[in-house]
Formats: C-alpha cells, sequence, structure tokens
C-alpha cells in the first residue's frame, strides 16, 4: 500500500492517520511492538461484536515496513467541528453526546482488557509521581466498585463522526476496555476541562443526571483517571493534571 503525505489527517508521536480509498489507514512506527497493534485490532473488533455503530476494522497490513490498520471511514463531520460554530446550541448537542456514550455503557464485551488492571499500570508506571502518591492512588483505585461496561477510554467530540442524516458513528476504540462507567466519565470529564471548564461541567452535570449518578461519585475517579493521562507525557497538560492527582481533596 502506498501512501500520500498531501492524504495524512493527523500526525502523532508515534503515529500517523491517513484517509485512503481503501479507507482510514493508522500507521505505527517501529516503537509499537506487533503484539500491542494485535491487541489494539483485537479489541476494535470485539467492540463491533456489541452491535454498536463504530467505524469496522478491515485489514491489518504493512506500510514501508510498519505495521498499520486499515478501518471503514465514516462520512460525516465530528462532533467537535459541529459544535465550534454552533455554541448557542451546546446544550442540545451535550445531551445527544451524553446519550452516545451512556449507550456504549449499556454494552458488555467479556474479552475486553479490564479497566482498573489498565489504570493500575498506568498508575505505577507513572514517573511523575512518588511511591507515596502512587500508593494512595493504587489504594483508592482497588476500592472503588467492579464494573464490566465498555468504556472508551478516550470519548470526546472529536470521536464522534455525524453523518448528513444526524446518525452518530463513534471511532478510534484504541483505549477500549469493560469497566466503571464513572471512570470512563471521568476520564472525559478532564478531556473537555483541559479545553473548556465550562463546557466539562455542563458535560459532567449531564452525565450524571442522565445515569442517575452522584456527582462526587465520578469525582473520586478524577484523581486516578488524572495520573493515567499523565502517562502520556504530554507537557502542556502536566501542570494541570497534577492538581488533580492530591486524592487528599476529595476525601
Amino acid at each position: 500500500m502506498k501512501l500520500e503525505k498531501s492524504n495524512l489527517i493527523v500526525k502523532r508521536a508515534h503515529k500517523e492517520v491517513y484517509r485512503t480509498e481503501a479507507g482510514i489507514v493508522k500507521v505505527f512506527d517501529n516503537v509499537y511492538a506487533k503484539s500491542d497493534i494485535l491487541n489494539e485490532a483485537l479489541n476494535q473488533a470485539r467492540v463491533e461484536e456489541t452491535g454498536l455503530d463504530v467505524a469496522k476494522l478491515k485489514e491489518m497490513t504493512e506500510v514501508d515496513g510498519k505495521w498499520a490498520l486499515v478501518i471503514e471511514e465514516k462520512k460525516g463531520m465530528t462532533l467537535e467541528e459541529m459544535i465550534g460554530p454552533d455554541m448557542k446550541n451546546i446544550d442540545k448537542y451535550m445531551d445527544e453526546f451524553v446519550d452516545q456514550q451512556l449507550t456504549i455503557h449499556s454494552k458488555k464485551a467479556p474479552a475486553l482488557p479490564k479497566l482498573k488492571d489498565k489504570l493500575s499500570k498506568q498508575i505505577n508506571e507513572c514517573k511523575d509521581l512518588d511511591a507515596t502518591q502512587r500508593y494512595e492512588l493504587l489504594t483508592r483505585l482497588a476500592s472503588m466498585p467492579k464494573h464490566d461496561k465498555v468504556c472508551h477510554g478516550d470519548f470526546n467530540p472529536s470521536n464522534i463522526i455525524v453523518a448528513k442524516n444526524g446518525k452518530m458513528a463513534v471511532i478510534d476504540w484504541a483505549h477500549a476496555t469493560q469497566g466503571n462507567a464513572s471512570a470512563d466519565a471521568a476520564m472525559t470529564y478532564l478531556l473537555f476541562a483541559l479545553k473548556d471548564t465550562k463546557a466539562a461541567d455542563l458535560y459532567l452535570d449531564t452525565f450524571c443526571k442522565k445515569s442517575d449518578t452522584a456527582k462526587q461519585y465520578v469525582q473520586k475517579w478524577l484523581p486516578i483517571v488524572a495520573a493515567a493521562q499523565l502517562t502520556k507525557d504530554n507537557e502542556l497538560e502536566k501542570d494541570f493534571l497534577m492538581k488533580w492527582i492530591d486524592v487528599m481533596d476529595f476525601q
């Protein structure tokens, strides 16, 4: 498969995403183990089997000596692109956004990795935290209820494609797990808060109302998921995330 730079959609530290006739092609640098890419492909397939409207995995291939995944392209605008110029209707968009997330949480995929296992590994590997902070966070994580709901892990408006008929499809399932829906909501809150605290607060209010979840319960997950987000080594996010790490604020 030959890729043209003019078809590049996204370039990140160790991966590139292209639009082609075959579909969306995600190319991984050689820092990724083959097994990790196979796991991502497998998790994508597991999510497909839940019946959710997602971009389907088409194949795993090689591009210039690098492994790549070819995924179905969903036509339309991202929800983020729709909200930007139409902020006066953000309440309506947020309702639809949360409804989509709750639909995801209503599904189960027993073969997906467990969210608590993933969070525990990330906290243990977080070089920005000292041993005491890691211990407190791991203790809190261990005390949180175990659930088995499908969690997207990176649920934000840029990962929702809205077709011309208004139908929504969710993309980018690289971080999919099974676990506690409120942990997934806490991650979404942080992703909003990194850009717009008002939108983050509206999201949390909407999620808690629609799911009948106490806001304090979602907030108890915030230090945990903030520590997990720190492992992405984004210097621009570090100061913001670190202020959520002090678990004593949420006792």
